[in-house]
């Protein structure tokens, strides 16, 4: 971490930090599975494409048709029987088809208990991004102390910076918190 000389800074980078891991936990939930389309939903899927791990994104298009269907139209048809094993291969549990132009992947909706397991991955995620926030303000805190000890700011600085990170880390794990929430409740929706 780089030298803090304020207490501005130290807010700042708190903010910053923290803004951080509420978007990598919001782009870690696209990536679970509800029933729904998403085209999210394969951007962990890596394709061997001439020895390198390949996002399937950057090997064609992925469209949503419809609400259950996901289609993968790639640039280079040689690489559609490669998409289809990277697919099949992942732990999303999908079975695509293709014709030998584009890739189809139905997208069933889970069952009550591949939902639940979905939502006990979301708890999962969700802990290790609270714990994330955690440490960036314990970071930070220590920071701000470190200023405090060495006069670089008063007493009452100290307290007042101290103050607002409590508050940024709460606004911060509240909207990890909602998200978590909102991505939970669709999961278990049935449709």
């Amino acid at each position: 971490m780089t030298t803090i000389a304020t207490t501005k800074e130290a807010l700042a980078a708190a903010k910053t930090r923290m803004e951080k891991a509420v978007e990598d936990f919001r782009k870690e939930l696209a990536t679970v599975r509800t029933g729904r389309a998403n085209a999210a939903l394969l951007d962990n899927v890596r394709v061997d494409f001439y020895g390198t791990p390949t996002p399937v994104n950057q090997l064609g298009t992925v469209t949503v048709p419809e609400a259950t269907m996901l289609v993968i139209s790639p640039w280079d048809p040689g690489v559609v029987a490669a998409i289809d094993k990277a697919i099949r291969a992942s732990d999303l549990g999908l079975n695509p088809t293709n014709d030998g132009k584009v890739v189809r992947v139905p997208i069933p909706a889970p069952t009550e208990e591949r939902r639940k397991e979905l939502v006990k991955h979301i708890h999962k995620v969700l802990e290790n991004h609270r714990t994330a926030v955690r440490n960036i303000r314990r970071d930070i805190k220590e920071a701000i102390d470190k200023l405090e000890k060495d006069k670089k700011i008063s007493q009452d600085e100290q307290k007042r910076s101290l103050d607002e990170l409590e508050r940024v880390s709460h606004a911060e794990t509240k909207k990890i918190e909602d998200l978590s929430a909102a991505k939970e409740k669709e999961v278990m929706e049935i449709k």
